[in-house]
């Protein structure tokens, strides 16, 4: 982190992410606030500040002052692996910078007490707020867990001979067996019961022992919920919910005309049914079951598609690391439905979601974490939509070897008075900034275009004689 950073972070003063102490701060208090970070969501702890005022005290003894910090690290329970502490200049002192990265892989104690930053201040971790963040890190399976009441009788055998049927190599293993090794029975005394995970999968009424493991699918007629839609609340097994899921997809789905080699018209859906198949399958796959009463939430809109599942991401998958990081909440979950052909048990199937949008010439997936849930949005064609007596016709260019781009602005072109650098680098946003100079140049050259203002304000329109 550069001084730059450091100082934009200090002028907000202590907060979640940001704790400092002076450079005499003992050991165990020195710990205390990088197992609290560690347990929230990362930041940065600065050693050598004055305590009241945060402006900078400096080190007497910098190696010393490292010593100490990885001391404290050390002290927590599991040991606390970070980057290697860093020494930086401020307004003439020195400063040791240690970073407690983002989604670390475990839950974090100090002499027997879960601390996390709340604030600005370190607190202890409640009962029910420690289990969560256990689950939500590995350190705890919900989905292992037996609900209160549930027996062998609310597992719907016939699912499960229809489950073994497509498993090859059983040989004579009876089905209890089977979901026993699976984790989705577990032997007590005399009986089996269904685990969490059991009756998501194979219950007779999985909602009756998990509130809220549903999808509220729904397609709204605009870019923004109104009162124009149609909705289905689709629930069951989870098999049966991702069935359901993709039928309401395939209905509802949208089919836009595209502009394909040769400027010849292609009709396809407005992103590709697969990508969204695979959001909706991550999502069942890997959402929080623990949050009760909450759904997971598939909302197509005029121009996206955008799935919000409920719980953060999981163990040390981030934002920023998802497409290659690997950590599954509900280990057995992944496991049967990777046996049933809905997923890839080794991957997520980020990458093939991303290739598959840049193959329809699309936004890559857009992932977020809200403040319940996590999200992810398809950006679809939008004012690409075509209706009937609308259609696109580029036969007029058909002669001038236009690349892909350059088909795809005379595309936009055909639907708006004028296209900016900057609406050319949204439709190609992982082209770089000068080739797409390069192709409305070129497209001025061969008189299609006509170049209108200068510098900012530069656009192209379209030269109506050239059609």
């Amino acid at each position: 982190m550069d001084v730059e950073t450091l100082r934009a972070l200090i002028g907000q003063g202590k907060g979640p992410t940001l704790d400092w102490h002076p450079r005499d701060v003992s050991v165990s208090a020195l710990a205390a606030s990088l197992v609290a970070l560690a347990n929230a969501t990362g930041g940065v702890v600065l050693l050598g500040m004055t305590p009241r005022s945060g402006r900078p005290q400096g080190l007497r003894d910098p190696e010393a002052a490292m010593d100490r910090a990885l001391e404290a690290a050390l002290s927590a329970v599991p040991p606390l692996i970070i980057p290697l502490p860093r020494v930086v200049e401020m307004d003439g002192h020195a400063l040791l910078s240690i970073v407690v990265p983002p989604g670390l892989p475990h839950v974090y104690s100090l002499k027997g007490k879960y601390l996390i930053r709340d604030g600005t201040h370190n607190q202890p971790l409640a009962p029910r707020a420690l289990r969560r963040l256990m689950m939500a890190r590995g350190e705890l399976s919900w989905e292992a867990q037996l609900p209160d009441g549930a027996g062998a009788d609310d597992i719907d055998w016939e699912a499960v001979d229809a489950y073994l049927a497509g498993l090859e190599g059983l040989g004579q293993v009876s089905p209890e067996r089977i979901l026993l090794r699976r984790g989705c029975l577990v032997g007590r005394e005399d009986d089996l019961v269904p685990t969490y995970a059991g009756l998501l999968l194979f219950g007779r009424d999985p909602q009756r022992w998990v509130r809220g493991a549903e999808i509220e699918m729904a397609r709204f007629s605009g870019r923004e919920m109104g009162d124009a839609f149609v909705r289905q609340t689709i629930g069951g097994t989870l098999p049966q919910q991702l069935r359901q899921a993709e039928a309401f997809l395939v209905d509802h789905v949208r089919t836009v005309v595209r502009i394909g080699t040769g400027m010849t018209r292609e009709e396809q859906t407005e992103y590709p049914l697969e990508a969204a198949r695979e959001v909706l399958v991550n999502a069942v796959a890997h959402r929080d079951y623990s949050i009760a009463g909450d759904q997971i939430r598939a909302f197509l809109f005029a121009d996206r598609l955008e799935v919000t599942s409920p719980g953060h991401l999981p163990g040390p998958v981030t934002v920023e690391n998802i497409a290659e990081e690997r950590f599954s909440r509900n280990q057995v979950i992944v496991q049967v439905l990777a046996d049933m052909g809905f997923i890839e048990r080794l991957g997520y199937g980020i990458d093939r979601m991303v290739r598959l949008m840049r193959d329809y010439r699309l936004k890559p997936p857009c992932f977020k974490e809200t403040a319940g849930g996590f999200n992810v949005t398809l950006q679809g064609a939008g004012e690409m939509l075509v209706e009937e007596q609308a259609v696109l016709d580029l036969s007029a260019f058909a002669d001038l070897a236009l690349n892909p781009r350059q088909e795809q602005a005379l595309a936009y072109l055909l639907r708006h008075p004028r296209i900016t650098n900057r609406d050319y680098q949204e439709l190609c946003s992982d082209v770089h900034p000068e080739t797409l100079r390069r192709d409305l140049a070129d497209l001025v050259q061969k008189d299609v275009l006509l170049k209108v203002g200068n510098k900012r304000a530069t656009c192209y329109i379209l030269k109506r004689d050239s059609l």
